[in-house]
């Protein structure tokens, strides 16, 4: 595990990441927890007295991290940028997300579709389960299974699903 302290920051104007709330994580103590790594990868640990796993760290260039803050951990954490954040964490090689068994039974009558979601790096099929699995209602959960399928057969990343969905 790797302790250390550090300050909770939020981006201004920085294109896809404006208003992110994160911290960061320096070069060295990135290389101690996955060494010679230069992509994302998953911790657990703990951000002062709150439990986190399945944390994603990002890369920066030069070597640095960043670590996104969503609104409810810093709900969990009462704080925000500017606060300081006592960080304990390490890699956590026990983070899976699973295909829920819904999306495998649509996906089971649409092996094109199967194919491609498969093709799509591990990072990008979790973008679209965990879309699915942040629905609040069974509708709004079918009606994201439908928009995941359809953008798998027309070979769309999430992203490219998402632009879509604005559109119409």
């Amino acid at each position: 595990m790797i302790d250390f302290t550090t300050i909770m920051l939020q981006f201004a104007e920085q294109g896809e990441k404006t208003g992110w709330t994160y911290i960061e994580i320096p070069a060295d103590i990135a290389q101690q927890l996955k060494p010679g790594t230069k992509t994302s990868f998953r911790v657990r640990g703990m951000l002062d007295s709150c439990a986190v796993n399945g944390m994603a760290l990002m890369p920066m260039g030069g070597g640095d991290f960043i670590m996104a803050l969503k609104a409810d951990v810093r709900k969990r954490l009462h704080k925000n940028a500017g606060a300081m954040l006592h960080v304990v964490i390490e890699e956590d090689t026990d983070y899976k997300v699973e295909v829920p068994d819904d999306l495998q039974e649509c996906f089971d009558f649409e092996p094109e579709a199967l194919d491609f979601f498969n093709s799509l790096p591990k990072s990008h099929r979790d973008y679209f389960i965990k879309w699915i699995d942040g629905a609040k209602t069974n509708e709004t959960r079918a009606k994201r299974i439908v928009n995941t399928v359809n953008a798998m057969l027309r070979k769309w990343r999430y992203n490219d699903m998402m632009r879509a969905m604005k559109k119409e």
